[in-house]
């Protein structure tokens, strides 16, 4: 993209003042998965009905980090899309997964993180900076920085107390309470393999700080947790999750469903 992309007015949708819960889709009860590892038993959606307590309020550098972001993601996919502003970054996302495999989308999403940062900032933040404490600075530090700049892409969220396996606790968390990318994207493993996965990655590897994300499908909502070490794949039940009802790429295969056929989401 040409760098007076960066320049073009983007328009953000504003989260509603009072979001329905109750008409949030549920997921599937048919035989089709975003993940990788399909269960035959998904967990039944909850029907959530409590407000949001409040709303994101729209912040003057938002547009910037939007469209920061929406330019490296074009980079690494070689294509943009034609509308403006979320819906493009969403439009962008899915070309993503659709010309990837799971595994390849992760790695992708990897890069994109990485090339939102100097190199010699990472590595100095992981070599001076995670050690310190044990690790609780820098997990309480990138916590709140997470709130600061990253609420246009998810929406309202708030630091909050994790606890450790060692039984301690830390100021460390970010409860995000409704996923706008999620909500968006309408995909299980959009969300999976373009955020929760590079996201814990690239916070462990790059920055030396252990994350866990735990994404709830019924309600939006996610729980980061800096300091934890994420379980292994085959132990994380967050991808082993059916689609969303509304999963744009499941619904492809819903035809067939009538002869119980199993078609996982290629997203996933």
């Amino acid at each position: 993209m040409k760098a007076v992309a960066l320049l073009r007015p983007l328009s953000i949708p504003s989260f509603p003042s009072r979001p329905h819960y109750d008409c949030l889709p549920r997921r599937t009860n048919l035989p089709v998965s975003c993940s990788s590892h399909w269960t035959e038993s998904p967990i039944k959606a909850e029907n959530s009905t409590g407000p949001r307590s409040e709303e994101y309020r729209y912040q003057f550098y938002d547009d910037w980090f939007l469209a920061l972001f929406r330019n490296k993601m074009v980079k690494e996919v070689g294509w943009d899309s034609e509308k403006a502003g979320y819906d493009g970054l969403i439009e962008v996302a899915n070309r993503l997964m659709l010309r990837r495999t799971p595994s390849e989308s992760t790695d992708a999403a990897v890069r994109i993180l990485r090339s939102l940062f100097p190199p010699f900032l990472l590595h100095l933040y992981k070599l001076l900076v995670s050690p310190i404490g044990g690790g609780k600075l820098a997990a309480m530090m990138v916590a709140r920085v997470t709130v600061i700049t990253c609420q246009w892409l998810m929406g309202v969220c708030k630091v909050n107390s994790v606890d450790l396996p060692d039984g301690s606790s830390w100021e460390s968390g970010v409860f995000v309470e409704r996923c706008k990318y999620l909500e968006e994207s309408k995909c299980v493993g959009i969300c999976v393999n373009t955020c929760k996965l590079p996201t814990q990655t690239f916070f462990k590897d790059y920055m030396g700080i252990p994350l866990l994300m735990e994404p709830n499908f019924n309600d939006y909502s996610c729980q980061f947790k800096f300091g934890v070490l994420p379980p292994l794949p085959e132990d994380d039940s967050t991808l082993k999750e059916p689609c969303l009802e509304v999963c744009p790429i499941a619904s492809k295969g819903r035809g067939a469903a009538s002869n119980m056929t199993i078609k996982p989401c290629p997203k996933a």
